[in-house]
């Protein structure tokens, strides 16, 4: 049997059906890391801080989504409507919060060395953890069915799930929106002249303290997204959940290149996609290890990632 052989042998054999509910396992996860990888992302770029609050804001939303749904649903709201409307309410409830914690937490330690900003995003991680504890349960908490089910082709049948089809087309508009926002908007503009140069942006006229403000405000709205979308797919969250969601985002953002947000998608969905194969044919009960394998191996054979441009240290 020659090379073309085999080939063609191994290809027939593929479970191809398998195969395609991994693909949208991956999407579906690399969705919601993209999502919460893009606020980490976008303040880096903007003051090189890893907001390492950003994965409670995740879960908050999520669980501000179910206080929503469920006042909503009490009055009879349709649940086509109650998923929409709560996911408003958690973009912006998750955006002051977003805008508070830069400006309690962060913005006093601007001028301050560098390691206090880091110690006072991992304080602001445990304390928001544990606020959520306190106010709600140590347990897993139900959250309702709220996406409308979808009847798709029969192939599609069995491996591809409503929820999980929501999810990768709202996160797939939600980044185009931003890309758009970044790239046309006089704020997008703002923030983006401000990332390349922050004095200079100062210089040319643009509060660079509002443009970081609306950062960790757009930042903190779209891990507020993923929450209510995960939430809606897993239908069970608790205090706990930002903490994995928060470190497995920040890996994607370094595969994809942190400071980058085309790299903050890309990474997002390439690691999804790694820990949907890995766990669907070698090591199903290791799907954490992957994520971090990844990140060890990245920071060490291409620490700028997949989108990544080196620094040059300027002098």
């Amino acid at each position: 049997m020659n090379t073309f052989d085999a080939i063609r042998t191994y290809v027939l054999e593929i479970d191809w059906r398998y195969f395609t509910e991994l693909v949208f396992g991956g999407l579906t996860k690399g969705s919601i890391y993209a999502l919460i990888s893009l606020g980490y992302t976008m303040v880096y770029g903007i003051i090189e801080l890893i907001n390492f609050a950003h994965g409670e804001i995740y879960m908050i939303g999520a669980f501000t989504g179910l206080i929503a749904a469920g006042v909503l649903g009490y009055y009879g709201f349709p649940a086509a409507g109650i998923i929409v409307v709560a996911a408003v309410v958690a973009v912006i409830y998750c955006s002051a919060y977003g805008y508070t914690i830069e400006k309690i937490a962060y913005r006093p330690l601007r001028s301050a060395q560098r390691l206090s900003p880091l110690i006072s995003a991992i304080g602001m991680s445990i304390f928001l953890s544990n606020y959520v504890l306190i106010a709600q349960t140590q347990d897993f908490v139900r959250f309702p069915k709220l996406l409308p089910d979808i009847q798709f082709p029969e192939f599609f049948q069995g491996i591809l799930r409503s929820s999980s089809f929501f999810i990768i087309v709202t996160s797939a508009v939600v980044m185009i929106c931003l890309t758009l926002f970044i790239k046309f908007t006089r704020l997008g503009k703002a923030m983006r002249a401000t990332a390349q140069n922050r004095k200079m942006a100062m210089l040319l006229g643009i509060n660079a303290d509002r443009i970081i403000s609306a950062t960790f405000i757009v930042g903190s709205g779209l891990a507020a997204i993923g929450g209510v979308l995960i939430a809606s797919h897993t239908q069970q969250i608790n205090f706990n959940i930002g903490f994995i969601a928060g470190i497995k985002a920040f890996t994607a953002a370094v595969l994809g290149g942190i400071g980058s947000i085309p790299g903050a998608m890309l990474g997002g969905l390439v690691l999804g996609c790694c820990e949907s194969f890995a766990t669907g044919y070698f090591i199903s009960d290791y799907e954490d290890m992957v994520a971090f394998a990844i990140l060890i191996l990245i920071l060490i054979f291409r620490p700028s990632g997949l989108l990544g441009k080196a620094k040059v240290q300027k002098v």
